[in-house]
Formats: C-alpha cells, structure tokens, sequence
C-alpha cells in the first residue's frame, strides 16, 4: 500500500529528471547516448535492490564523466567498459571488507572541488557545441577557443540552446502545480518543440548510431600499471561519490538510516552489470536522490521502479529522443555544469579554513587533470590538518610585582620545538615563571625542549613553576614514567562549584589542613593558601576558556538584572540562576535587606546601587532572593538577642523591623518550627515594598520598564521558588490587561 500511495509517483518523478540527465551525461561521457540509458536501468534495478540506502538513487553521474572521457580517448568504449566491470568488483570486495567509512575520510573539500572543476570543464565544453561548433580536447583549450566560436556562432543552434537555459533557470520560479514538472524535461520538452515548429536547422539526437556501437566489453590493451590505475580511480571516486551521497540523503528524510558497507557492496554490482551490459559507470546522485525524497518515496521501490520505467521507456518509446535536438542536450549540461560550482560549499569551507584545498583540487583538475587534481588536493588537506595538529601557541603576560605568566596550548610534538625553544628563550634569566601547559599530547623531543629550557632557567637563578590542565604529560615524562602514545581528551569540567573540602585529594587547590593546635596565625595562613591556590587553578584550567567573554566585557558592563541576595556562604547567584559574567548586578548584605527611604540607621551603601542599576546600568528586573534558615532574620526573630554582643548587627537588623512586623500579622505572636522559614519569605515580599519607596524605583515599575521578582532558595532540597510579592506589581493602566490574564 505504501508502494502504490508513496514510492510509486516517486518513481515516476525521477524517471523524467533520469532521462534527460542520463543521455546529457553519456554525450558529455564521449560515450554512446544508450550507455546512459544503461547505467539508469542498472543503476535503478541493481543498485537499488542491493544497496544499503532506502531512498538514494543511483546512475551515470557527471563527477566521473572526465574520468570516461579520458578512458575513452586512451583505450576505446568497450575496454572502458571492462574497466568498469573490473572496479565494480573492486567496489564489492571493500564493502564485503567492511571498508565503506574509510571513504568518509576524504576531505569533503577535495570532493566539492573536484565536483566544481568538473562542473567547469563540462560547462566549457559542451558550450561549444551549444554555440554550434565542437568541443577541444582540454578546459584550457575550449576557454582559448571560445571567443572565435562566439564569433563563428550558428544562430538557430545558439538559439535552442539559449532558450533551454532560459527555461532551466526561470523554471523555479513559476507556480507549484507548474514545477512538478522536472526543469530538465520541461527544457528539453520546449527547447524540442520549438525548434519543430519553426522548422529551426538544429542537430538531432539520433539513438540508432549508438544503439550499433554497443558491444560486450574486451579486456584494455596498454600498460598494465596504467590500467589497475584506471580501475582503482574509478572504483574510489564513484564509491565515495556515492558514501558521500548516501550520508547527505540520510539527513533528508526520517526513515532506516543507510548501510554504507551494503551501500558500497549494492555499487560495485551494479558497475560490475552496467560495464557488462555497455553502460557507464554507475554511483549514488544527490540530483536524483533528492529529487525521489521530495517527491515522498519511502523504499528502495522508488528506485527499482525508476529503473523499470526508464527500460520500458528506451524500449517502446526510444523514438521521442530523436526529436530532441543535440544542442539542447548540450545547453543541459551547461546548466549542469554551472550548478556544480556550488558557493555554498566554498562558505562552508571557508568557515573552516579549508578553501585553500578546496582551490588546490579545483585548479588542479581543470589544469592537469582528474587524478592529478585529486591528488593535489588531498596532500594538501594533509599537510594542513598535520599543521593544525601541530599547532603551538605560546602566550606570555607579565603582572606587576608578580610572576610571568606562559601559556602552552596545543599538541607539543617534535615539529613544534622550533617555535617552542625560540618562544622560551626570550623569557628572561632568572624571572619567575608559572608555565601553564594546556597540551593534549606531548612527545620526546618537545618535553625534552622543555625540560632543558626549565633546566637552564632555573640553574641561572630563576623559577619554575609547571601547571598542567590535561594529563601529567610533562610530570610522567620527568619521573621516567612510560605515557600514551594516544593523544588524551580534555578531562571533564572540574566542579568548580564543590567546597574545597569536599573535592577530592588530587583535585584540592591547596595543602593539607592545618593540625589541631595550630593558632590563629596559621588558620590564616590557611586560608590564604586556599585562595591563592584556587586563584592559581583558575588562571591554570578557567581563565584560557572564559577569556574570550571576559575580554568583550572588558569595556562597559551591561547586566540586565539587579540581584540583591544574603551575604550567606551558601547563597551563589550565580549557581542558583545559571547566569554567566556580565548578567548579574550583586548586592550583598546580611539578611537581604533594602532600606526604607529615609529609614534609621541611614545607610547609602544599597540606595546607591539601585540608582546605579536602574539609572545608569537600565537593567530590566531588581531581584530580592531570600533563603532558608537565615541568621539575619532569626536575629530579628528573637528580638535582637542573637546578635547581643554586636552592634553594628543590632542596627542593621533594624531594617526587617517591618517584616517581623507583617510576619506577626499574618501568622500573630505564635513561633512554630517552620515560622523562621516563613519570616525569610515575607522578608522578601517586605523588601520588594520597600524597593517602592523609591521614587525613580516606583516610576520606572509603573511605566512598565521594570520589574520586582522575589526569590528563595531553599538550602535542604537545593530549590528556588518564586516569591509573589504582597500586592500586583503592574504598570499603570494595565490593570485590565492583567485581570484577563490571571
């Protein structure tokens, strides 16, 4: 059922763009036109019964016409034919040695090159032949050729092919109803029937003649060396045409993902029938197979009976074709050709440092040839990624009265040390050096270039100081230690956020803790030692990843939230709100508190960051966040007992008077185990009121460029719920608005 409602209107939807196609691709091939009907039918039947993809289609392909045309030149049709076969069976014998994901390897720049050179040189040639005459031997040639064939043009041949370009091009751009029409058949369709109609001198396609050129293919005469070449060329760039295809229609449609091993074994089949039978070689085509997922084909069915209707078409109807005029054809693969030269793989390229490959592969095909090109281009793609790979950077900074600072990155192997010792030896004698390796790889000769630099810099009286944030490369070498030839990955994010006392050993950032009986002075010293060593940690592992945002905010600020919180240990915005450097606007104090406009004991400090905030900054929300078992607010829950002996916190503490005071309100003069909990959230809800009493604060609330929103966080379940605040905060006039949204 899914056949005939699905794959069936597919099928027939790739059978007209195959057509047209195929017997473009033949003449630009040097091959017979028939050959291209050949490879369609096999391509179709063979390789879509077999092969390891639900929806690609597979066919002449225009990549390998280059590669047919040379062969054709060099041995003949019908040994080209048997070159076919032979790296069809290629083909099958590395999908049965499960070696399809080896072609993945290739960079997908030398493939978009080579698919663009050999869209160039298809364009240049054929155009030619649109403009009456006949193609050169070479892309050079046809280029120095073209301005006396533009001037010896025939106009009834410039004309057909002229208007099959138009049709192509406008083709996209009419109704939906009238494009269901594949463009090539539409092109071919009006070119033919114009030039009928007005009896225009043009040159017809004649299948007869290659009809009588087919033959069973003969083993190639020549050097042996030349022809395994020739195989083994046309086996490799057809089966990674065709991998490369299949991973690309794989993202267009939401069924079976592909089998490339079955993919590579159903090809070098169907190259084995189609160089058997007189065909050209076969590969996977992204123009077909996009084409039959469009159209909403769900099973290779669409492909096999794409393949049947192009059989029966060559054999019942094979006399349409004659109608169809040769510069026509020729106009198709101008268009083709032109299509292949695709900028939106130079952008993606581009974006990764790969257009040199990518021009490298081009010019070289459209100079020297397919193989030669090819060749260039992925010695080059090498010779970059071993460059990536290699890749040292070496960064210094100098504090003031303090240590200098070097940053390692990269993979330190041998090829680096030439950079690496220049970079260190103008670090001068005896400074102090904090050496901060952020390496994933570190062989002999670079850890023996850093090793003997450290040596020397300490002998003439400086330190050394080596920070490593990946695995001990340098600390294994130095104990003689065998390390991993492998390069190792990044370890996973320290949990930065964890106490020091609860990480584990190796990771602390400080010394053992400080014995029983120790006195103050040396608790000091502790602690000094605890974020004087985080400090160090951080600059090791966090500061060379968040530099790059640090290093945009370095100008202005520009927070969208004012965050007033407790001054409690436990409390970090931060954390608790997943916001990043430059989000939060924090102020800090005991007990949350924001006081009241003109309220004793008068304080600047919290008033002056508010009009801050809102003035200067313009954030768009203050946030008041309370939390769970708060000192400050048991403080004023005792009436000021707890902090009898202090006070300044007696003063300050005067400020949650008025919660206390709504607290009594609502919940009356009894104390329940969870009244403390409860006075922290109408704190909250008091300390959004008092925000009010702010002229500039009220205003911008009522205009609607402001917001209040409560917080608090429970510390026992490591939750954050909102707190409503005691009245709507709305602005002004948009009361309706809110009661029909409540």
């Amino acid at each position: 059922m899914s056949t005939l409602r699905h794959d069936v209107p597919a099928s027939l939807v790739v059978f007209l763009v195959a057509v047209p196609l195929s017997l473009g691709i033949a003449m630009a091939s040097g091959a017979p036109l028939v050959a291209g009907l050949i490879a369609a039918v096999v391509g179709g039947i063979v390789a879509g019964a077999l092969g390891g993809s639900a929806v690609q289609v597979s066919g002449p392909a225009a990549g390998l016409s280059l590669v047919v045309v040379d062969l054709v030149h060099t041995y003949g049709w019908r040994a080209t034919c048997m070159i076919t076969l032979l790296a069809g069976a290629v083909q099958l014998l590395l999908g049965v040695f499960k070696a399809a994901r080896a072609a993945l390897a290739v960079s997908p720049a030398v493939i978009h090159g080579m698919l663009a050179a050999v869209g160039v040189i298809i364009a240049l040639s054929q155009l030619h032949i649109v403009l009456g005459g006949s193609s050169q031997h070479s892309a050079i040639a046809n280029l120095i050729e073209l301005p006396g064939q533009i001037a010896d043009m025939h106009g009834h041949k410039v004309a057909v092919g002229v208007l099959t370009i138009v049709v192509l091009a406008l083709w996209t751009r009419l109704p939906q109803r009238v494009r269901a029409v594949p463009a090539p058949l539409a092109a071919l369709f009006v070119a033919a029937v114009t030039a009928w109609a007005f009896g225009w001198d043009v040159t017809r396609v004649d299948l007869s003649e290659s009809v009588g050129e087919w033959a069973f293919p003969v083993w190639p005469a020549g050097d042996w060396h030349m022809i395994v070449s020739s195989v083994l060329l046309v086996a490799l760039l057809a089966g990674c045409e065709s991998l490369l295809c299949c991973v690309a229609v794989d993202g267009m449609h939401g069924g079976r993902r592909a089998d490339l091993d079955q993919e590579l074994t159903g090809q070098g089949v169907a190259n084995m029938a189609t160089g058997a039978l007189g065909g050209l070689p076969v590969a996977g085509v992204i123009v077909r197979s996009t084409a039959n997922v469009k159209a909403g084909a769900r099973t290779r069915m669409s492909a096999i009976l794409h393949g049947f209707w192009v059989l029966v078409f060559a054999l019942g109807f094979g006399w349409l074709i004659k109608l169809i005029p040769l510069e026509a054809l020729a106009a198709l693969l101008v268009f083709i050709g032109v299509q292949m030269v695709n900028l939106g793989h130079v952008k993606k390229v581009h974006g990764h440092g790969e257009v040199p490959v990518y021009a490298m592969t081009m010019a070289g095909v459209i100079l020297l040839g397919l193989a030669e090109g090819v060749l260039a281009g992925l010695a080059l793609a090498a010779l970059l990624a071993l460059r990536r790979l290699t890749q040292v950077t070496v960064l210094k900074r100098e504090d003031r009265d303090g240590p200098l600072h070097v940053t390692i990155s990269g993979s330190l192997t041998f090829l680096g040390v030439p950079r690496l010792t220049h970079e260190l030896r103008t670090i001068p004698a005896g400074a102090d050096v904090d050496l901060d390796l952020n390496i994933d790889f570190m062989d002999n000769g670079a850890f023996d270039a850093i090793h003997s630099w450290r040596l020397d810099h300490e002998r003439m009286g400086g330190t050394v100081r080596i920070d490593e944030l990946h695995d001990e490369w340098y600390a294994l070498a130095a104990s003689g230690a065998r390390t991993s030839p492998v390069k190792s990955p990044p370890k996973a994010p320290d949990r930065w956020w964890l106490p020091w006392a609860h990480r584990r050993r190796h990771e602390e950032p400080h010394p053992a803790p400080v014995e029983a009986g120790s006195d103050g002075a040396s608790a000091a010293g502790q602690a000094e030692c605890l974020l004087t060593a985080g400090a160090r940690e951080y600059h090791s592992r966090t500061a060379p990843l968040v530099k790059p945002i640090f290093t945009a905010l370095a100008r202005k600020q520009q927070p969208s939230h004012l965050f007033i919180t407790c001054a409690d240990s436990r409390i970090m915005p931060s954390l608790i709100t997943s916001s990043g450097p430059g989000d939060l606007f924090t102020v800090r104090n005991i007990g949350n508190l924001v006081p009241r406009r003109g309220s004793e004991p008068h304080d600047d400090s919290v008033v002056a960051a508010i009009e801050y905030a809102t003035q200067v900054l313009g954030v768009h929300t203050i946030t008041v966040c309370g939390h769970s078992g708060c000192g400050a607010m048991a403080g004023v829950l005792s009436g000021g007992v707890q902090a009898g002996s202090l006070p300044g916190l007696r003063k300050w503490l005067r400020h949650g008077d008025h919660s206390l005071a709504r607290f009594i309100e609502t919940e009356g003069d009894r104390l329940h185990s969870g009244a403390l909990d409860v006075l922290c959230r109408v704190n909250v809800q008091q300390q959004l009121e008092n925000l009010l009493t702010y002229r500039k604060v009220e205003e911008q609330v009522r205009a609607g460029k402001l917001e209040l929103v409560g917080l608090f966080f429970d510390i026992g379940s490591a939750r954050v719920h909102m707190v409503p605040p005691l009245r709507p905060m709305v602005p002004a006039g948009r009361e309706d608005q809110r009661l029909m949204t409540d």
